[in-house]
């Protein structure tokens, strides 16, 4: 009885005890995985920071409450929330129109970026509306993640090299000017960045148990402490405040608002197709059940922690995820130990960091990021469908042209898939029947089949008649009629219409007066009962005869063809 009336007390008891199972097997597991993923995401967060144009101790801020705020809140127990490489080149690439790279103004704008993208998702997740997600078609976020990860690769770049690297608004000419200028290059950074290459490439093949980032950092930082990379024109990470972060109200800025929603808006909908695609991986090999808006909340109030907490940006982390996935852990308790391991970094361990090489950062970028490139998905897109190659490829190809404004290619490709959508619904399929061996209504032109009858044509419309279409609809009958002078009788086979609206009952109306004054009957065969209800309603049914309407294409064809002997 006390511990009842001590969860009523707390709201949140009820929610912790349900999804922090807290058996000695599972706490033992947790801890383990919580450790684990901490030795990557302590690297990977001062990495992803770099890429977001921020000091590194925000990326490490971004792995803290955040952290905590979203396994606490979504719906995926095993989930990773924190700095994320997507997110932080949307950021980098949003706040840089509006503000110089290590101002003040840029921290304060990407700041705020991350409170409105988070509003974004808790807004869509309280409306339920994880259904609009769907409106990024999987061709295009294909070739925007395979666009953005050769940009994020290509941005590391002049990092790795050592070469002061331009900024304008032509990211390719920036990176042409680097390569151009390759002789000035330092080799103490490439060498730096190339050994950390080779490194975690060889604990990814040989030792894929250690945590392969965090040993590469530290044995490359203690060599750039030793040989005084810094004083022979290295850059490296430099001071890393010590202590929690401070909390204080994102800057509201109203004119840097306007300008930052749409980049919001991109960031909300991009970071949760990657969180979502970490989650559904997570309930297919732990048969969990997850909720999108649930999940939608979850991420959003973890970007608004980042926001109140001096921070970017955050998503989940399909690597982390992945990882804490594989160390066996059984709770989001395993993101809290995670999260406790990087405030012991905040508080204890920054000036050991002083001296990371950022080459070494360019490298686990560049690292973590060449796995998110596959153009075979490209390739697999045009193979299904032309229209989603097309979008595939044209997603892909903005995003490389309007780079570093990479958000605009994503919306190009939303655009165009939406648009190709459109299309194909305004002009459905139409195909003109025959009768087959087996007396059944078929494709004439697929299977070479003959005329019905020289007065009697039929016709199968593969789609819903809508406003878009009932002019495609009225064409293709039109041209029938015009293409067979002596014809008295048009079949619809109508199983695949499957909505009528007022529109198309208007156009039927019309088409059907016109083909009587003709001489010519419309008649129906297989139609489904949501239509036949409309036309019920609306008193179409009267205006076609229901001696016009068959339950069958072979009861049609039987008392069509008796009427015509």
């Amino acid at each position: 009885m006390p511990a009842a009336s001590s969860t009523k007390q707390l709201p949140i008891q009820p929610a912790l005890l349900q999804r922090f199972r807290l058996g000695g097997v599972s706490l033992k597991d947790d801890l383990v995985a919580g450790i684990t993923v901490s030795l990557v995401a302590i690297p990977q967060s001062l990495a992803y920071a770099q890429l977001a144009g921020v000091p590194a101790y925000f990326g490490l801020y971004a792995a803290l409450i955040p952290t905590v705020v979203g396994a606490l809140f979504g719906s995926s127990r095993q989930l990773s929330t924190g700095p994320v490489a997507m997110t932080s080149l949307l950021t980098a690439a949003s706040v840089a129109p509006l503000a110089a790279h290590g101002s003040e103004a840029f921290y304060s704008y990407v700041i705020l970026l991350a409170l409105l993208s988070g509003v974004f998702q808790i807004v869509f997740g309280v409306l339920r509306a994880g259904i609009l997600l769907n409106f990024l078609s999987h061709p295009v976020l294909m070739g925007f993640i395979n666009a953005a990860a050769l940009i994020i690769g290509l941005s590391q770049l002049p990092t790795l090299l050592g070469i002061p690297a331009p900024q304008s608004e032509h990211f390719l000419v920036d990176i042409w000017q680097v390569v151009s200028h390759i002789d000035a290059v330092h080799e103490i950074s490439l060498g730096f960045g190339m050994a950390a290459i080779l490194m975690l490439m060889g604990f990814k093949k040989f030792m894929p148990r250690l945590p392969g980032v965090l040993i590469t950092v530290a044995l490359l930082t203690c060599v750039s402490f030793t040989l005084g990379f810094a004083n022979m024109g290295g850059r490296v990470v430099g001071a890393i405040p010590q202590g929690l972060p401070s909390f204080s109200v994102p800057p509201l800025e109203l004119h840097a608002t306007m300008e930052l929603l749409p980049a919001a808006f991109v960031i909300a909908l991009i970071s949760f197709m990657e969180a979502m695609s970490s989650a559904k991986v997570i309930a297919v090999k732990t048969r969990q059940r997850w909720d999108e808006n649930k999940e939608l909340i979850g991420q959003g109030l973890a970007k608004v922690a980042a926001a109140f907490s001096h921070s970017m940006p955050v998503s989940g982390s399909f690597s982390r995820s992945a990882l804490n996935l594989a160390s066996d852990a059984k709770s989001p308790l395993s993101s809290v130990i995670s999260a406790v391991f990087v405030l012991l970094a905040l508080l204890f361990f920054t000036p050991l960091l002083y001296h990371l090489p950022k080459p070494v950062l360019a490298a686990i970028i560049m690292m973590a990021v060449i796995g998110l490139i596959n153009f075979r998905t490209i390739v697999n897109a045009w193979h299904a469908n032309r229209d989603d190659g097309i979008a595939a490829l044209v997603t892909f190809v903005a995003t490389l042209a309007f780079a570093p404004n990479i958000q605009n290619g994503i919306l190009t490709g939303i655009i165009l898939s939406l648009s190709l959508l459109l299309y194909r619904m305004m002009r459905p399929h139409v195909a003109i029947l025959g009768m087959d061996g087996d007396a059944r209504l078929r494709d004439a032109g697929r299977h070479g089949l003959p005329p019905l009858h020289p007065k009697l044509g039929a016709i199968r419309f593969d789609g819903a008649l809508r406003f878009v279409n009932v002019s495609y609809f009225e064409d293709a009958l039109l041209q029938l009629e015009r293409e067979n002078p002596d014809i008295s009788h048009i079949l619809v086979k109508s199983s695949g219409i499957n909505e009528l609206d007022a529109s198309g009952v208007e156009m039927l109306l019309s088409l059907i007066g016109r083909f009587k004054n003709n001489g010519v009957t419309l008649a129906f065969s297989g139609i489904k009962p949501q239509v036949y209800e409309v036309m019920v309603r609306t008193g179409l049914i009267k205006t076609i005869g229901e001696g016009n309407i068959f339950a069958s294409d072979q009861e049609a064809w039987e008392t069509l063809r008796q009427k015509l002997a």
